[in-house]
């Protein structure tokens, strides 16, 4: 065993020789380091011409040392994208700020391919200052460049389907808002010594709204009027619509009591949907019957919010129809009805759920009923044409609070007439 301060001979000579050899590799591997770079380097002049380049450029070339070395400039070597890029932005560059870097451009490679390359170049100057000559690296950008390209094709595919997207989105909204305004009807008629007015809210062109509304004439004498709402949304709560539209139609024209044509609906809702998908819907049906000075209301509910009336002496209250049942939930269901008359200047306002629901306020609560009651109270009593306008700027102002549709239906007599007391009869 050596001591401490005693050294081994032999890993000396070691150390030596592997140091040697490391250094032989060393100076062996300057030349080829610049020659066999896996980028390629060149020198030029300042006015471009060629001094120097390396192996590995020469190779991406295709050509000879001799074919290039003071006989080709820079811009030689580039494609005719390249050359017009080099003279307007490179070289103005490097005369500017004495380098340039990252920038991409193509070299005419072998066999007439183009190849994609980055440039760096940096300007090297005397010790008084004066620019020498340009030192310029050349990187392979193949592989980078096909990763653009195909970023780029995926990009471009992208926007394509995001395009067919938002185009099919379109032509399925136009479908939907037609087929919506089918289930409507395009105008309501006009009842002689009455004024109607309506109107409907769609949450979303995407869905179709289960809402509904109508008003058309039963006799000679008297008029039918309808609104209620389809439970869901789509095109089977559509089916349930427009099934309920017409079976109220023809109910009314057999028998118009309130009462009856609501049953009628709820045997034909409940044997059509009896198993499978349940369907049910609320609803107001009701018939109008003008008279000497006044028009007589006799209307029945199902599940319904109550109807509003707006009286020409500035209040306003419900008409209520507690117990009415969901309409085709059950094989038997109990309506409940009820009777008012309208004078010169009274609204009798049909309205659908999605109005009381809305959210308000910062803390989202809703709307309500005793809210909507005191808003139809303090609009001045105009008829329903102008009720209808003040409770629509009401449901804009809700803004997304309003996340379910809306339908309105307003009935009444012109205030023109004379005014006579009012009175409701249960």
């Amino acid at each position: 065993m050596t001591g401490p301060t005693e050294q081994d001979p032999g890993r000396e000579q070691d150390v030596d020789a592997t140091d040697a050899a490391f250094s032989a590799l060393l100076e062996d591997s300057t030349e080829e380091l610049y020659e066999q770079a896996p980028c390629g380097y060149l020198s030029t002049l300042m006015d471009g011409t060629i001094a120097k380049i390396n192996d590995t450029l020469l190779g991406w070339l295709g050509l000879s040392r001799q074919q290039v070395v003071g006989r080709l400039r820079f811009p030689d070597l580039l494609t005719v994208g390249g050359k017009l890029y080099h003279e307007t932005h490179l070289a103005p560059l490097l005369q500017m700020h004495g380098e340039a870097g990252g920038i991409a451009l193509d070299i005419k490679a072998a066999q007439g391919q183009r190849m994609p390359v980055l440039v760096t170049s940096k300007v090297k100057t005397s010790d008084d200052g004066e620019p020498m000559l340009v030192r310029t690296t050349v990187f392979d950008a193949r592989d980078r460049r096909a990763y653009e390209t195909e970023l780029l094709r995926a990009r471009q595919a992208a926007d394509r389907a995001r395009r067919q997207a938002e185009a099919d989105r379109e032509r399925l909204q136009e479908a939907l808002a037609v087929l919506q305004q089918s289930l409507l009807p395009a105008e309501l008629p006009t009842v002689p010594g009455l004024e109607a007015g309506s109107y409907y809210h769609i949450a979303s062109p995407d869905l179709l709204g289960g809402d509904f509304y109508d008003l058309f004439r039963v006799d000679a004498d008297r008029w039918a009027f309808f609104l209620g709402d389809v439970c869901g949304k789509g095109p089977r709560a559509a089916a349930v619509t427009s099934l309920t539209r017409y079976t109220l139609r023809a109910a009314a024209l057999h028998d118009a009591d309130p009462v009856s044509v609501l049953t009628t609906l709820n045997t034909v809702l409940h044997e059509r949907y009896t198993s499978g998908d349940a369907r049910y819907c609320t609803a107001i049906f009701g018939v109008l019957e003008p008279g000497d000075g006044h028009v007589g209301v006799h209307l029945a509910s199902g599940g319904h919010p109550s109807a509003l009336v707006q009286r020409a002496d500035g209040s306003a209250h419900d008409l209520p129809t507690p117990g009415g049942m969901l309409i085709g939930a059950l094989p038997q269901a109990e309506f409940t009805p009820a009777r008012t008359q309208l004078f010169p200047g009274d609204t009798l306002l049909l309205y659908t759920d999605g109005l009381t629901e809305a959210r308000t306020g910062a803390d989202r609560e809703l709307y309500g009923d005793d809210a909507l009651r005191a808003f139809t109270a303090a609009q001045p009593p105009t008829g329903p044409q102008a009720l209808i306008t003040a409770l629509t700027e009401l449901l804009t102002s809700f803004g997304d609070g309003l996340d379910d549709d809306t339908a309105l239906l307003a009935l009444g007599m012109p205030a023109s007439l004379p005014t006579t007391a009012s009175e409701d009869l249960s």
